[in-house]
């Protein structure tokens, strides 16, 4: 039988340059990648569609560009996939429940008459739109179809279920995800790959099924930091026009990375719930991890956390289920019956809520996002696990309480994977970043990663 988890799993860094040099083609590597999805999909429930045959059409018409010596841009003949609460033109999106309700919600056409925005910068650089992934109902708490690759009668988390399994398996080399409280973060976490949440408006939402707008970061899921620089390199962008997109300027990820500071980071780890609700395996593993960084240069602090940190988790929740009342409040009273029972029950609560009850939960929200930046006075990223623990049964899709607070803040977030714990179940840690500050968090979370790596091999 196939084993789920690759032992040497290409990453995309090595394939764009295996693919520039000749070393492969496109047509290689989405055949690799579809040959994957025959072998494991049928265990693991990835995929909600393959487009296997458009796929390698667009395989063979890349590789022919490359036979003349051009390249249609960085990420030329990458396979991606594509969580399915976001566009691809001539495909239904159906967010983990019905395009019917997704029409309904959104008034957007179905299938898709445009590809979203993310989408369309994807396709311009060159990447290879595999198949579209498993998400939890309206991408929220209701535990999907799939499975976890490490462990089958365990969850892959959610809600960016499908994407972050698809990559753990080598079913596709990067993934997009979407985070609203943790759902990028997380299941990369429980799959055991790499994930990336952007500043908030960062990558645009256009064309991406709506949460909540105030906390929705799309962004990516692949193997290692390297790779998702590659990826939000592309996927980062200004669209004039859209009140959520974030116009900061974007220096590019890649280029910071072959420009490392000559110094070590300072790393502050975080106390509070981030130290409460871990559980003792992953503990053991951040500890273990900051004392190897510790000993390789790394200068490790304790920041507080401002007042008001302590009520994070329910102003988040304030937020989220009130943007989710307004974009369901349409649909929903008529139609209660086809909702799963925790997507109806959010929808529910926040069609219960008083309004002054919302616009205090966004002055906390702003508040907070100014007073955090205290963290940061004496280092340079924050650090705190990915998730509680390993990934829990089939019933739920975990706790998302460690990556909530940076939904809620709109701070950049990188996750990656150091240990395991006694039931060979992946553990991560999470790396936070100041606000756009993705190319010093980045620069961070390298090291990190590169630091760990060696000392492992030594």
């Amino acid at each position: 039988m196939t084993s789920l988890i690759p032992p040497n799993p290409t990453t995309l860094v090595e394939a764009a340059a295996a693919v520039r040099t000749g070393e492969t083609t496109a047509t290689e590597l989405v055949s690799e990648c579809l040959d994957r999805i025959e072998s494991c999909d049928g265990q693991v429930q990835a995929f909600v569609s393959v487009q296997a045959c458009e796929a390698l059409e667009r395989a063979a018409e890349l590789d022919s560009l490359a036979e003349s010596g051009q390249f249609a841009g960085p990420l030329h003949g990458i396979p991606v996939a594509i969580k399915d609460i976001v566009d691809v033109a001539g495909l239904p999106t159906a967010a983990g429940v019905s395009i019917e309700s997704v029409a309904a919600t959104t008034g957007r056409p179905q299938p898709a008459k445009q590809d979203a925005a993310l989408v369309s910068r994807l396709k311009q650089a060159g990447a290879v739109l595999i198949g579209k992934t498993v998400t939890t109902a309206f991408a929220c708490f209701d535990p999907p179809p799939t499975k976890n690759p490490h462990d089958l009668n365990r969850t892959p988390g959610g809600s960016s279920s499908g994407s972050a399994a698809a990559v753990a398996t080598g079913m596709c080399l990067a993934a997009i995800g979407s985070q609203t409280g943790g759902s990028i973060t997380r299941p990369a976490a429980f799959c055991g790959v790499a994930g990336a949440k952007p500043s908030l408006g960062r990558v645009p939402c256009a064309g991406v099924v709506p949460i909540s707008e105030h906390l929705d970061h799309p962004g990516p899921i692949a193997h290692g930091v390297a790779d998702l620089a590659a990826m939000l390199d592309v996927l980062i962008s200004h669209l004039p026009g859209d009140p959520t997109s974030n116009d900061t300027p974007h220096p590019g990820l890649i280029a910071a990375l072959a420009s490392m500071p000559g110094t070590s980071p300072r790393l502050g780890r975080l106390g509070g719930l981030f130290a409460e609700k871990a559980d003792a395996d992953t503990t053991a593993a951040l500890d273990h991890s900051l004392s190897t960084w510790e000993a390789a240069g790394a200068r490790v602090s304790q920041p507080g956390l401002p007042p008001g940190f302590d009520e994070v988790l329910e102003h988040h929740r304030i937020v989220l289920v009130a943007g989710l009342a307004a974009n369901h409040q349409q649909y929903y009273p008529d139609h209660a019956d086809e909702y799963p029972e925790g997507l109806g029950g959010l929808v529910a609560e926040g069609l219960d809520f008083r309004m002054t009850r919302f616009i205090e939960a966004r002055r906390h929200q702003m508040q907070l996002g100014a007073d955090i930046l205290d963290c940061f006075s004496e280092c340079d990223v924050l650090v705190c696990p990915a998730a509680v623990g390993g990934a829990p049964d089939t019933s739920t899709t975990g706790d998302p309480s460690m990556n909530a607070p940076w939904s809620y803040t709109g701070l950049p977030t990188v996750s990656f994977p150091i240990g395991k714990t006694d039931q060979g179940m992946p553990l991560a840690v999470q790396l936070v970043g100041r606000p756009n500050g993705e190319s010093g968090l980045f620069q961070a979370a390298a090291w990190c990663e590169d630091t760990l790596r060696a000392a492992q091999m030594s």
